[in-house]
């Protein structure tokens, strides 16, 4: 199994937080090691168990097979995935929703070697779940299609409620507007192009959803404090 940087501070550190599943694994997709929140929900006996194994042997496929496609887009793209709604089991071994973000390890030579995945719960109070499958389609359409044209409530017919159904839940389960969450991904988009491409400011701005330079340099300095080309500048190898 290819060497990951010591993960294991982490995982003792999100053993005390039951409703937070942290993992780190190989570019084979094999744990490395995995939170204690994450054994029990897999039936295991130890965290131990887990080491060596893929997400097929431990979740059911459906689950698997998302979380595998996830894990491959990170191994070849070098950019991580942030604030995916996916399900996930709980502590009772039933199905639920989660926030996952996962970022990948670097070697020094700047291969991916691994990633590390930390997933919340999405506590849904009362009868009424915040989350269903064509809520989290619709997550999922607007991380793949934030270059485009994204009007709130053609999003909110999407995922089968009002527009204000939709606002409100955007708010309870991401903190955010609908168009806060917009501009946050589009601003992420922008982030890692700009460090990692050498594509004008200009061709950026189009490619992630702004009518042209100026207006992604305004939403960038109101966000980050910074213009798109001193963040450029300061992300760089001895900026």
């Amino acid at each position: 199994m290819e060497r990951v940087a010591n993960p294991f501070f982490a995982e003792a550190l999100f053993d005390r937080v039951p409703d937070i599943v942290f993992s780190v694994k190989d570019i084979h997709g094999r744990y490395v090691c995995i939170s204690e929140a994450c054994a029990e929900r897999c039936g295991l006996k130890s965290k131990a168990e887990a080491v060596g194994r893929t997400a097929h042997e431990l979740f059911p496929r459906h689950m698997a097979d998302r979380y595998v496609r996830q894990d491959k887009q990170v191994f070849r793209t070098g950019r991580p995935l942030v604030n995916n709604l996916d399900l996930t089991l709980f502590n009772n071994r039933r199905p639920g929703w989660c926030l996952t973000n996962k970022v990948p390890l670097f070697e020094a030579s700047g291969a991916v070697l691994g990633l590390a995945c930390l997933s919340r719960d999405v506590h849904e109070p009362g009868r009424a779940g915040m989350v269903d499958e064509r809520f989290a389609s619709t997550i999922d359409h607007i991380q793949a299609n934030y270059g485009e044209r994204l009007r709130i409530d053609a999003l909110a017919r999407r995922a089968g409620m009002s527009a204000a159904q939709f606002e409100r839940r955007m708010q309870r389960i991401f903190q955010l507007s609908a168009g806060q969450f917009i501009m946050k991904t589009r601003i992420d988009a922008a982030s890692e192009k700009l460090s990692g491409t050498e594509q004008p400011i200009s061709a950026i701005a189009l490619a992630v959803g702004f009518c042209d330079q100026s207006a992604l340099s305004r939403q960038f300095k109101q966000i980050t404090g910074l213009s798109p080309r001193q963040y450029r500048q300061l992300m760089r190898p001895g900026g």
